[in-house]
């Protein structure tokens, strides 16, 4: 399209922070230290995690830039840039997360094919722009509707990039009308990314971004949006993220027995220390994030210094010295929340964390339990060992 173009190499790659953790360089996938993780509750834009499939694009013209929609729409639409910017701007503040943050400790349970994500494949920042319900009203698709008069249940997003799992195509995928027409749902058209001018990286000019869903429906650099009768029928959303049970291989996989992921389940990891760190004995802060899908709070993150033996509760807070309580109406209900907890270590440790929901929800024990073949959704307790010096 015009003002917007996917790159067939790597030669002209954005700057990026020495600091981070590279998984991979061509995609370039990385993530932040653990300590540069939880050293904000809004992640600085260096530190937010790298998500890539292929080059990242480049605008040529931001004024020749434009958004078409259309599908089954009986009169598309082509919005500029300036024409999103019209409408209400939203400021949503909202965690994402990779569907394979942990992946590298799923595989060494089972090996698991994918990106090696340590626990920082997940970041909060506070986006900026349109609401989707909003911009699909400029189109005749009124708040709330769940099915257009022309059979619509569903509405997909398409990239500009040039994706290897696509076979050069472009990244695409869909979520349901019913969401994206719920202003409530906070489903953005984002074009600023911590008060600035969102960065190529991160999806400049425009990216959608929905909250409480896995970060691979929140398409970057966007080109196209469609109304569509079934949901996409993408790479991504039907070869790849989707949570198949353990007995399945790459043998007798069948990929269309399981829908798409879209909500995350709950996740916590802690991020004050790495496995087999060395601490003296005495009183340690235990620290690290909690997250859960679909808009749903953290009620409690509960931590072990015994293995699993007794627990304590943390003290979980968004806001610094701001009591957390799940449900608050004042509480940034689409993100992460830190957890806290100080302990006394007598002699070489094992710490884990886990997180109940607002639904009850808690992560579950083990990873064998919940092993698959892609690696993702991780979100089983998570340990560390400390070492007493």
């Amino acid at each position: 399209m015009e003002g917007l173009r996917g790159p067939s190499d790597y030669s002209q790659e954005p700057t990026r922070h020495p600091s981070l953790r590279i998984n991979a360089k061509t995609p370039f996938n990385a993530e932040a230290t653990r300590d540069d993780l939880i050293a904000s509750y809004i992640t600085p834009v260096d530190f937010f995690f790298k998500r890539n499939h292929g080059p990242i694009p480049i605008v040529d013209d931001i004024n020749s830039y434009y958004v078409s929609v259309g599908g089954l729409l009986e009169n598309p639409k082509q919005l500029s840039l300036a024409d999103i910017k019209k409408l209400p701007k939203y400021n949503v503040t909202a965690t994402l997360q990779c569907a394979g943050n942990r992946r590298t400790e799923m595989s060494k349970t089972r090996t698991v094919r994918g990106v090696g994500w340590d626990v920082a494949a997940v970041s909060n920042a506070i986006w900026g722009g349109a609401k989707l319900a909003d911009v699909l009203e400029l189109v005749g698709i009124s708040n709330h509707t769940a099915v257009t008069p022309s059979g619509g249940k569903h509405v997909e997003f398409i990239s500009v990039d040039n994706c290897v799992e696509e076979h050069g195509g472009p990244y695409k995928a869909s979520i349901a009308l019913d969401q994206a027409t719920n202003p409530a749902a906070d489903v953005l058209l984002a074009y600023e990314m911590n008060g600035e001018v969102i960065n190529r990286d991160h999806g400049y000019p425009l990216r959608v971004v929905v909250p409480g869903v896995i970060g691979a429906r929140s398409v970057k650099w966007l080109d196209r949006i469609d109304i569509i009768e079934e949901e996409c029928q993408g790479f991504f959303m039907q070869k790849d993220y989707k949570m198949f049970p353990p007995t399945v291989d790459w043998d007798n996989i069948i990929w269309s027995t399981r829908k798409p992921q879209m909500d995350f389940p709950v996740q916590s990891a802690i991020c004050s220390f790495k496995d087999e760190d060395v601490v003296k004995q005495g009183k340690v802060t235990i620290a690290g994030y909690a997250v859960s899908g679909g808009g749903r709070g953290i009620e409690r993150v509960d931590i072990s210094v015994d293995g699993g033996k007794t627990w304590l509760e943390a003290h979980r807070f968004q806001k610094t010295d701001v009591p957390y309580v799940s449900g608050d109406t004042s509480s940034d209900k689409w993100a992460w929340v830190f957890f806290k907890a100080d302990v006394e270590i007598s002699g070489d440790a094992e710490i884990i964390a886990k997180a109940v929901d607002s639904s009850a929800n808690v992560q579950p024990e083990s990873i064998g339990a919940i092993w698959n073949l892609r690696g993702i959704l991780n979100t089983s307790w998570h340990h560390i060992r400390l070492q007493v010096a």
